[in-house]
């Protein structure tokens, strides 16, 4: 997914929108509230050079007001967005609107005072001042209007675009849901895979039955967790880490002392969430890019921090002549990152040191 949103409106069309529509809507209200005033009734009879300026101050006054309403709207959506607390959004970008349009009359209230003084511009202003009052109530009560059809606009697009990411994200979870599914079958029907722990299995029931039957066990545990979990767009740490067990009986009695595993969970971090098949796959990669021996074992930590991350390092044993890797694995769990919580994975490779850092997600 790219890091874009999808937008129902572009940045920029959207401002033209806005600003040409408070302009219009500015000029339209203002005449229908009181279309007899003084103002109205010499508008066209001024220097054409007075009504270019009258326009060209109303057109600033409308762009000050949209360009503030659009940059606020976009900073709450980072903060307070709609989805999450609608009545406190209401209320507080009610409330900074109003005050930014006050502070801009008061601004625009203050240049056209200075206008005034200035006999270029007496002709413009001099009808204006006998209704001042009044023109200032109406005045406010335009740029009011203005300012909460701007925020009903924003509301909309917000919420559009919200929907329609939303369509996407599911759809390419859905897609991700499939492309783990089929995986996990790539990996029950991977001729190797299936042979080298068959093969294993066969040689412990000639020598040790018991630990035969411990063997099968986590065997057909793995296949049932990635048939029933894989479809599953989160699971609980506690329900990976059971999962990874059976997973690490098999390495162990496959690779024996040439690979050493360390898990550190705490209790508290067991219910906190991740995709499934999260572990396994890093733990997989791991083993297939590092050789595995009793004098150098490759060692696989797994530990929490306190910033609800959980980590997944091993120490960096190449093997001499590696075989080219698709990186599905890191690929699969930094897409479901990403889509299900915009964040994704952090990777640190050293020297001697691969390790990888997951977030967490508490319920």
């Amino acid at each position: 997914m790219s890091k874009t949103r999808d937008t129902f409106l572009s940045i920029r069309r959207k401002r033209i929108i806005i600003i040409v529509f408070a302009f219009v809507l500015y000029n339209l209200v203002s005449y229908i509230i009181d279309p007899f005033s003084a103002y109205w009734k010499i508008y066209f009879q001024r220097d054409a050079f007075d009504i270019f300026l009258d326009l060209f101050l109303n057109f600033s006054f409308c762009c000050f007001i949209s360009e503030s309403s659009i940059y606020l709207g976009m900073q709450l959506n980072h903060y307070i967005p709609w989805t999450k607390s609608p009545y406190r959004r209401l209320l507080i970008e009610t409330g900074l609107n109003f005050i930014l349009v006050m502070l801009a009359i008061g601004f625009f209230d203050f240049l056209y005072r200075f206008l005034e003084m200035c006999e270029a511009c007496q002709n413009m202003t001099s009808s204006m001042s006998i209704e001042m009052q009044r023109g200032y109530i109406q005045w406010i009560v335009v740029s009011v209007i203005i300012s909460f059809m701007i925020i009903g606009i924003n509301t909309c697009v917000y919420l559009i675009d919200n929907w329609k990411n939303s369509e996407i994200r599911a759809a390419a979870l859905d897609q991700m849901a499939v492309e783990a599914e089929l995986y996990s079958l790539k990996l029950q029907i991977d001729p190797h895979f299936v042979f080298n722990n068959l093969s294993v299995l066969s040689e412990m029931i000639l020598k040790d039955q018991q630990l035969g039957y411990e063997y099968a066990e986590n065997f057909s545990r793995i296949y049932r967790y990635m048939l029933v979990n894989t479809k599953k767009d989160i699971i609980s740490l506690d329900e990976e880490l059971r999962f990874l067990k059976s997973y690490i009986f098999l390495i162990k009695q496959r690779i024996g002392d040439g690979v050493t595993f360390e898990v550190d969970i705490e209790k508290e971090c067991l219910g906190a969430y991740l995709p499934p098949l999260t572990l396994q796959l890093l733990v997989e990669n791991a083993l297939k890019h590092n050789k595995t021996s009793r004098r150098n074992p490759l060692q696989i930590c797994i530990y929490n921090t306190d910033q609800n991350e959980l980590i997944v390092e091993n120490n960096l044993l190449p093997i001499e002549n590696p075989m080219s890797s698709s990186g599905l694995g890191l690929q699969n769990i930094q897409r479901r990152y990403k889509l299900l919580w915009q964040k994704g994975l952090e990777i640190d490779k050293s020297t001697n040191i691969f390790k990888v850092i997951i977030p967490l997600i508490k319920a």
